[in-house]
């Protein structure tokens, strides 16, 4: 069987995360619990978010996780599918509206009276 590039997750990584910083990972889990309670946006529409958040930061736990507590949750693969594809979307729009940027240098190359705000490297 071909090694994963990234470990699996469990016990023994949860036991040395307690090992090493016992007081740091309190403190995440009683913020993460606090993050994802009931509050103005329930539970299940938090870890919708995450889940699309967690493919933005291509993070593989967090999406196993909270694709998990979203189903847990009461989501459904459909709105799960639609969390991604919003996530997908967020990732286009940005490189496309961050174009801008490229059209501002290419401006400036044109003219070189107008030279970009950023700093050339």
């Amino acid at each position: 069987m071909e090694k994963s590039f990234y470990p699996a997750s469990g016990a023994a990584i949860a036991r040395k995360h307690r090992e090493l910083a016992p007081q740091p990972l309190a403190a995440f889990k009683a913020f993460s619990g606090s993050v994802f309670a009931d509050g103005a946006l329930l539970a299940r529409t938090k870890q919708l978010i995450a889940v699309a958040v967690a493919h933005v930061t291509r993070c593989p736990y967090c999406i196993r996780g909270h694709t998990a507590a979203a189903m847990k949750s009461g989501a459904t693969g459909q709105e799960i599918m639609e969390a991604i594809w919003v996530a997908a979307e967020m990732r286009a729009g940005a490189a496309y509206a961050h174009s801008a940027l490229a059209l501002d240098t290419i401006a400036a190359q044109q003219d070189p009276g107008e030279a970009p705000d950023a700093h050339a490297h």
